[in-house]
């Protein structure tokens, strides 16, 4: 490689990593070719400045083989200490016409998922967010066992500044 094509590399790496000055932290982990039932994702970091709020969000990267409209996913956040705040969400995945939503040229999608909205952290020390999934079939009572479309599952911090 040349150096002058060596030197545009460069740049261009540099101008995509100055271009997330919000990120805090963000991370992902692969969940294989299904995302199981009793699969939990878990991601520890450390608390991020006490006196400042920050924008929490789930991220998900689905293919076609994503068979529902909306996702719906079991979040704890564990604080130092112990205490746990457990919430349940929803997300719309697909368009009205079955098309999946979120960022991607190819049939593999990213979603950028709200979780908390300008959020303090009340303590200083290590924090554990855990995701699993809680998807079922409409008109069914126990949850999917094996949910396929779903790639990986990531958690990011973005400062509110």
């Amino acid at each position: 490689m040349g150096l002058k094509n060596s030197l545009l590399l460069l740049l261009t790496l540099s101008m995509l990593v100055s271009c997330d000055k919000k990120r805090v932290f963000d991370e992902y982990k692969s969940v294989g070719a299904v995302w199981k039932k009793d699969s939990v994702v878990t991601f520890k970091f450390q608390s991020p400045d006490t006196t400042k709020a920050y924008d929490l969000f789930v991220n998900v990267r689905d293919n076609n083989d994503y068979q529902f409209s909306n996702l719906f996913l079991i979040v704890a956040l564990e604080q130092p200490g112990g205490l746990t705040k457990v919430d349940t969400l929803q997300y719309q995945m697909t368009a009205p016409d079955g098309s999946l939503l979120g960022d991607g040229f190819t049939d593999i999608k990213e979603n950028k998922l709200f979780y908390k909205e300008k959020m303090k952290f009340p303590k200083q020390g290590e924090y554990k967010v855990s995701i699993s999934h809680a998807v079922r079939q409409t008109g069914k009572i126990p949850g999917v066992a094996e949910l396929a479309g779903i790639t990986d599952v990531g958690f990011r911090i973005e400062s509110t500044d």
